[in-house]
């Protein structure tokens, strides 16, 4: 690997030189500074980011750790990140924790060890270290979400509960009496919120909120699949309970993110119900799937984008500004109508 003294030695200048001509730190003849250039490119010498961060105390590096790269979400959160750093001169490394804290923990570590500038976390279970890594990270940190208790970051969200309300409110509005929720994991706080929406909604409608009607899944497809599938079974709307009475049926699903609401469509499908017209379901995040699945999902949600690049820039805005006060910036979103929600079959009879 060429170093910058074979630069120095190509151009015929001294290797202090080469280090003004590549960092500007003093002014050079142009002369010299052209044939420093030219010697950098012909011997394909790429400076060492490891000394300049020996020097400058900053890698222009920010680490960003997310829970699962496959959840659509989190690759569009990442491409808003990366977009506002990018802008800014830093270098962003993703590591994927896979739902793993113990992994999780351990890329923290990695990351920290590497001196990145600050860190951004989405992150997976336990509070606890997760609060202790923090506490010994010393580095700028902004969480996407989720509040790690102890830990001193700024953080930007969605109101999730509000973002629940507005997807049921949606259901019960059409007509829907019997509103089915597909819950996400119960240690997460985004499920605990989205759940307290679809309360909410319901007993502001004046309904019970029957909790027969809450099936817990993993934020994935399948979790969504297998949920829905178990929800129109114990409702008789599967193939094999055609039958039964409507009264005790539910008429629409409510699914705590887009994905397990693709998952649901999958099962209506197996169990012969036609989307919207026998049963509406709706999601939440408002990923750019959403728009081509069949039917297209009704769902609630921010611009995932715009939340990545807030986040981001907050991180900045703390790299350069550590004393400022902390922020805790919470997204609206908004209802998006398409094409999977509708009233219910006796509604429209």
């Amino acid at each position: 690997m060429s170093t910058i003294k074979d630069v120095a030695a190509r151009a015929g200048v001294s290797f202090t030189t080469v280090s003004h001509v590549l960092n500007n730190t003093r002014p050079v003849s142009a002369e010299a500074r052209r044939r420093v250039e030219e010697a950098v490119e012909e011997i394909g010498y790429l400076p060492s980011a490891v000394a300049r961060s020996l020097r400058t105390s900053e890698t222009k590096i920010i680490g960003v750790l997310v829970p699962n790269v496959q959840n659509p979400f989190f690759a569009e959160l990442v491409c808003g990140v990366e977009e506002s750093c990018r802008l800014a001169g830093y270098s962003v490394f993703l590591c994927n924790s896979d739902n793993d804290p113990k992994r999780q923990l351990q890329y923290m570590r990695t990351l920290l060890e590497k001196r990145v500038d600050g860190l951004l976390l989405s992150s997976a279970g336990d509070d606890e270290a997760l609060a202790g890594i923090f506490k010994m990270a010393r580095v700028p940190a902004v969480t996407v979400d989720r509040l790690v208790p102890g830990a001193r970051a700024d953080r930007v969200s969605v109101d999730n509960s509000q973002g629940a309300y507005n997807a049921v409110k949606h259901l019960l509005d059409l007509g829907h009496k019997r509103v089915a929720c597909i819950s996400g994991p119960a240690e997460f706080e985004v499920s605990r919120e989205r759940l307290a929406g679809w309360r909410r909604a319901l007993q502001e409608h004046g309904l019970a909120a029957d909790e027969d009607l809450v099936v817990e899944a993993d934020f994935s497809s399948q979790g969504g699949y297998l949920a829905a599938s178990r929800l129109l079974k114990q409702s008789g709307r599967d193939r094999a309970g055609q039958g039964e009475s409507p009264k005790s049926a539910i008429s629409a699903i409510f699914a705590s993110n887009d994905l397990m609401a693709i998952g649901a469509l999958r099962a209506a499908a197996e169990c012969g119900l036609s989307v919207p017209g026998q049963l509406s379901v709706i999601g939440f995040d408002d990923i750019d799937l959403c728009r081509y699945v069949f039917p297209a999902l009704t769902t609630v949600g921010y611009s995932i984008k715009a939340l990545g690049q807030r986040a981001g820039q907050m991180l900045i805005e703390r790299i350069e500004q550590p004393d400022a006060v902390f922020q805790d910036q919470k997204m609206t979103p908004s209802l998006v109508l398409r094409e999977s929600t509708a009233k219910p079959f006796n509604a429209r009879q």
